[in-house]
């Protein structure tokens, strides 16, 4: 690409965005009205299921996930590139999220249905993995809301470490310390049920 034909957005850096994300950024910045409806299809799945394992309510995630593609299409403008188009969008989901939840403990669904499945099991065997279902919602749900956040974005979103801190505007370093938090955490709750 000319340097001259560039937009500010596209840094050299930022040259390990996928093709589409370049061409799907620069008709929203500008402002083709099929962008976002493009946008949705290709990333409004996984806006949707961060915003439901934040909020625990469907109606709720789903206002989020629409509060996210207005966003982002209004401030397209501002995307800078310095990270994946996802990271920047997860980002939205987050904050927007947050802000719906302020004052309410509940965060995140029940994960574990996703974690835990098995083919055909025995009674025996679905007895102790709704068990297991139970116990690790329990201690998912017994973390702060920061903890949990870490979790699913490393976990379920596939960031990395980075993007997870881009996401949460917070340092590396704290990215890492309440995952590792997390994981002990949730080790220490299946250690005990093991015991039980």
């Amino acid at each position: 690409m000319r340097a001259d034909l560039a937009l500010p957005w596209q840094t050299q850096a930022n040259m390990t965005q996928p093709a589409e994300d370049l061409d799907l950024i620069h008709r929203m910045q500008t402002g083709d009205d099929d962008a976002v409806r493009d946008l949705y299809a290709q990333y409004g799945q996984r806006l949707y299921a961060y915003a439901l394992r934040l909020t625990n309510d469907p109606a709720a995630a789903e206002d989020v996930t629409q509060n996210t593609l207005v966003t982002a299409w209004r401030t397209a403008r501002t995307f800078r590139g310095e990270g994946r188009l996802i990271a920047w969008l997860l980002g939205i989901v987050h904050h927007t999220a947050m802000k719906a939840l302020r004052g309410d403990t509940r965060y995140l669904n029940d994960v574990a249905e996703e974690a835990i499945r098995e083919d055909q099991p025995s009674p025996e065997e679905q007895a102790q993995v709704k068990d297991e279902r139970r116990w690790v919602r329990q201690g998912i749900q017994s973390l702060s809301p920061e903890h949990r956040a870490v979790l699913d974005l490393i976990f379920y979103q596939g960031l990395s470490l980075n993007e997870a801190a881009q996401v949460l505007n917070i340092p590396v370093g704290t990215v890492k310390s309440r995952l590792s938090y997390a994981r002990d955490h949730l080790r220490g709750v299946l250690t005990r049920t093991e015991e039980r």
